[in-house]
């Protein structure tokens, strides 16, 4: 009996206080002061081309013309949410030609929103980069979001003879993006 009555008087004062230490009252308010802004990296495109094709083009000619999707932002959700974004673009060039390059940024409708424009000297010795910002500070960033589809455009500005000393001489351009968002 003496056991159960120390059980009791146990019980009775320890109770209270697994109640009261073991909980804290959940504040499912701070939801509401969450913000969520992740950045994503992306490549956009990539454009090599020997020395041959571009002799092959001819004196001062286009040798390349493509347009290509860019339907990263047709979802209103998303383009709504982008606060700001950075296009790279990376050329090498190591033929003997001095090469023009033209990216036009082009709405739904085809028109041009805005053009990315680089003359690229012969034999360059190193990788030459530039990145463009879109967003506070920089560009618009509706070019952007409207943006539908870029058309590339390469030419030839220089002859059609030469012919570069080193092995396998190329011209390579490749552009990558990074896009910050705000999801809450």
């Amino acid at each position: 009996m003496k056991g159960s009555r120390c059980r009791l008087l146990v019980v009775l004062i320890f109770f209270p206080f697994l109640f009261n230490s073991c909980s804290e009252k959940q504040d499912f308010d701070q939801f509401e002061d969450l913000s969520i802004t992740p950045t994503l990296a992306s490549g956009i495109f990539y454009l090599e081309s020997d020395e041959a094709t571009i002799n092959a083009a001819g004196d001062v000619g286009v040798f390349y013309v493509q347009t290509i999707n860019f339907d990263a932002f047709n979802e209103e959700f998303v383009a709504e949410r982008l606060l700001e974004g950075t296009i790279q673009y990376e050329l090498e060039n190591t033929t003997t030609k001095r090469i023009g390059i033209a990216i036009e940024f082009l709405d739904e409708n085809g028109d041009v929103l805005d053009v990315e424009s680089f003359i690229v000297e012969p034999n360059m010795p190193e990788v030459f980069t530039r990145d463009v910002f879109y967003g506070p500070g920089g560009r618009s960033i509706d070019i952007l979001t409207t943006t539908s589809s870029l058309r590339i455009a390469v030419g030839n500005l220089s002859d059609s003879t030469s012919v570069s000393t080193t092995s396998d001489p190329k011209i390579k351009l490749s552009s990558g993006a990074e896009f910050l968002f705000r999801l809450k």
